[in-house]
């Protein structure tokens, strides 16, 4: 990790680019990783100032614009042309740095990675991805928002994509691939996972079939996909319980003097607990499918979530994450090139 080189957006996130700046610091200083700060000049290197940056790699790249949350994906890549994440992108392409870090407008963030990055061939549609905790570990989940209209080929695509990246950075060494359904009966589902269903069952990984929202988070399924809509209602959702649980055990904990006593004993397992739910401790989201690692994080991602993403980007870059995809990929057209034979015969 040492010497793969993470270009961050500065500007991108809600508290950029203080946030940011801080982040890059600390994940300088945990991996010994160098960091190009993606931004405009004075107000980063007014930031840097404030941290103590002896010995770490940290350098800033001018970039004189910005992508706020509300432009549109395609100001990233057309209007704004100097913007940081564009920019980001443009090292990338450019060799100087090999992965992508950022807390900005997501579409953007994608759009500009389809435009400068460009899409692993063979992959239709890149898909963002989210890793979450289960009661045995963690799963992943894909797409969730990037494409909310899907055919059954982006969705066999999104289930290479999640066996590769559940094995290689995950180390999952037999991932479990299931298809989001609203029953694991066959004849549920509808026109779009009947058919996907079909297309992946003549595939060589460990497709266990449907699977239902429950599952998501029993330990029961390694590799979740599903179009963009569906993931994206699962991730609000899954956020907005995880809030709401928090609150409501706070009142209750507030409420009464034994419940009070009894979370004084059991205050270790709580702050556990607290760890592996906390979305900072996973990073962000990857974005799979295009020729560059990019993570993409919350507008309003802390010190903890940025750091933790630019780790799981350089991380994602030192396993060869897009090298094993595309021979994935290879794999994928020889048994879709075999069943399109096979039906062209009968």
């Amino acid at each position: 990790m040492k010497s793969v080189v993470v270009a961050v957006d500065a500007m991108g996130g809600d508290n950029a680019p203080a946030v940011e700046v801080e982040s890059a610091v600390a994940a300088a200083r945990k991996w010994g990783m160098p960091i190009i700060l993606v931004g405009d000049s004075t107000q980063v290197a007014c930031e840097l100032d404030k941290h103590d940056t002896e010995n770490l790699q940290i350098r800033i790249h001018h970039a004189s614009e910005v992508v706020g949350m509300k432009d549109s994906a395609a100001d990233a890549v057309r209007r704004k042309k100097d913007s940081s994440i564009r920019v980001a992108y443009d090292l990338v392409k450019a060799g100087e740095a090999h992965a992508v870090v950022s807390a900005g407008n997501s579409g953007a963030t994608m759009a500009a990675g389809m435009f400068i990055a460009k899409r692993v061939t063979g992959i239709e549609r890149p898909a963002l991805s989210t890793i979450l905790p289960t009661v045995t570990g963690q799963s992943l989940i894909l797409d969730v928002g990037g494409n909310v209209d899907c055919k059954p080929i982006h969705l066999e695509h999104f289930a290479v994509m999640g066996d590769v990246y559940a094995r290689h950075i995950m180390g999952k060494k037999s991932p479990r691939i299931g298809l989001l359904s609203n029953g694991a009966e066959e004849k549920k589902g509808n026109d779009l996972t009947r058919e996907t269903h079909r297309h992946l069952l003549r595939h060589n990984f460990n497709y266990i079939g449907y699977v239902e929202g429950r599952d998501i988070y029993s330990g029961n399924v390694d590799v979740v996909v599903c179009d963009g809509f569906v993931g994206n209602v699962v991730i609000k959702v899954s956020e907005g319980l995880a809030d709401s649980i928090g609150q409501m055990l706070r009142a209750e904990l507030k409420s009464r003097l034994l419940a009070k006593l009894g979370y004084l004993l059991a205050r270790p397992a709580f702050r556990a607990f607290k760890k592996k739910v906390d979305y900072a401790e996973y990073g962000g989201a990857p974005l799979l499918g295009i020729k560059g690692t990019s993570i993409i994080c919350h507008g309003g991602s802390n010190v903890k979530a940025i750091m933790n993403a630019i780790g799981q980007a350089a991380n994602s870059v030192d396993k060869n994450m897009i090298g094993e995809l595309v021979k994935q990929l290879d794999n994928f057209r020889a048994v879709t090139d075999v069943s399109i034979k096979a039906v062209d015969v009968a």
